[in-house]
C-alpha cells in the first residue's frame, strides 16, 4: 500500500494575482517565501507559508477559466483553515471587507464553522477546533 506522509501543498489559480496575493497574505496570514515570473508563460508563481510551513503555490495565467465550485461541482469543494476563536477570525475578515457566511454547528463535531470566499470565488472555510 502506497504510504503519505501528509500533504505538501495545494495550488490555486488566481485571475488578478496582485488581489489573490494580498488577499492571501495580508488578509488571511500567510508569508511570502518566494515569487518568480514566468515570462514564458506571462504567469506568477508565488510559494506562501501559513505558521512557517509551505503550504499554497499561488499561481496567475491570463484569462484562466472559470471553474465551477458550487453548486457541488465535482472536484474541490473547498480548503478549509483551523481557528482558535471563531468570532475574531470572522471579526477580522469582516473588517477587510471579507464576507462571511452565518455560523453554523458541525453536527458531528458541535464545532463552529463557516465559509467566505477569495477573490475568485474559491470556497474557504474556516473551523474552530
Amino acid at each position: 500500500m502506497l504510504t503519505l506522509r501528509q500533504i505538501h501543498h495545494i495550488a490555486v489559480i488566481g485571475s488578478d494575482y496582485q488581489a489573490s496575493k494580498h488577499f492571501y497574505c495580508d488578509i488571511l496570514g500567510f508569508t511570502l517565501l518566494g515569487e518568480f515570473y514566468r515570462e514564458e508563460r506571462d504567469s506568477w508563481k508565488a510559494d506562501l507559508a501559513l505558521n512557517g510551513q509551505y503550504t499554497l503555490e499561488l499561481f496567475s495565467f491570463p484569462q484562466p477559466p472559470a471553474r465551477p465550485s458550487r453548486p457541488e461541482a465535482c472536484g474541490l469543494r473547498h480548503l478549509a483553515f483551523s481557528v482558535d476563536d471563531i468570532e475574531q477570525s470572522i471579526s477580522a475578515l469582516t473588517t477587510a471587507g471579507v464576507v462571511c457566511e452565518t455560523v453554523r454547528i458541525d453536527p458531528y463535531t458541535g464545532k463552529k464553522f463557516t465559509f467566505f470566499n477569495d477573490p475568485d470565488g474559491l470556497p474557504l472555510e474556516l473551523y474552530e477546533s
